[in-house]
């Protein structure tokens, strides 16, 4: 364990600093945006492992998710980042400044030991990246190592899940066409950076249709009854399916609600006026 102390590399944030400025900097959309939480009193105040989906792009509904969860919770998420984040410059301090860190077992490790409230989308790229038709899909493939960490430290692992952002951008193309799949696969040999894909917003501009986002927290799964299992994988995979199956049923959930929620539309959110929401 000392190696892995040493061998951690944990940025530090300024007591919340830059999460408030991002939260200043997000204020006019989120009058546009009105994020609706349920259930963010199921996030501990001591340390847990937030695991969920992963929408289009990523970067339309994460600040806001992670902005009031400061705002209100007085946590600040760190979220763990590929390694592909880092070899872009500007873009990695962007991520760093708003709480990332490079998702290695040695940084996991040593934040569990801080009991930070961190944050995992098992998903990874490709679940950004998803193509025509995937909306909501959960591409988890057979990744365990988020749930083989959270035993290991007795970590509580909240399910959560996130609508809405899927439908701000529309996809033009992906790698379902063949010419795109062979550039993209071209792309991510010589940089390691999977291709997104393409897409448009409004009319023909990448501004993004201004929907609302919904946000789901679930009941922490705890694992303090799994103390000392984490090399158990059978053990491990069904608590990597318990957390993938509440996911999905928040999503569904939170699909739901939105049918069923009349400040959907960007006018009555406007008439309205309040930024964002509980349930």
């Amino acid at each position: 364990m000392t190696d892995e102390r040493a061998s951690a590399e944990i940025p530090q944030l300024s007591r919340g600093g830059q999460l408030d400025h991002l939260a200043s900097i997000l204020a006019p959309l989120s009058r546009i945006a009105q994020p609706k939480f349920y259930g963010m009193q199921n996030i501990p105040a001591d340390g847990s492992l937030l695991a969920g989906n992963h929408t289009l792009y990523a970067f339309l509904d994460l600040p806001f998710m992670l902005t009031e969860i400061w705002r209100r919770r007085g946590l600040a998420v760190r979220s763990l980042g590929e390694n592909a984040h880092y070899a872009i410059p500007i873009w990695r301090e962007l991520l760093t400044a708003c709480g990332m860190v490079r998702g290695t077992r040695e940084n996991v490790r040593a934040l569990m030991d801080e009991r930070a409230t961190v944050l995992v989308f098992p998903g990874g790229a490709r679940e950004v990246n998803k193509r025509r038709g995937e909306k909501y899909q959960l591409m988890w493939k057979e990744r365990v190592g988020f749930a083989r960490l959270a035993i290991e430290h007795c970590y509580p692992i909240v399910p959560f899940a996130a609508v809405g952002a899927e439908e701000m951008l529309d996809i033009v193309l992906d790698e379902n066409n063949p010419a795109y799949a062979q550039l993209a696969h071209l792309v991510r040999r010589l940089t390691g950076w999977p291709m997104q894909p393409l897409v448009h917003g409004i009319g023909p501009t990448l501004l993004p249709h201004p929907e609302r986002l919904y946000f789901w927290f679930g009941e922490p799964i705890e694992t303090t009854r799994l103390a000392g299992r984490s090399g158990d994988d059978a053990r491990v995979r069904a608590t990597r399916d318990k957390v993938r199956l509440m996911v999905q049923e928040g999503i569904a959930f939170l699909l739901a609600e939105r049918e069923a929620d009349p400040r959907r539309e960007l006018r009555r959110r406007l008439l309205d006026g309040r930024p964002c929401d509980d349930s």
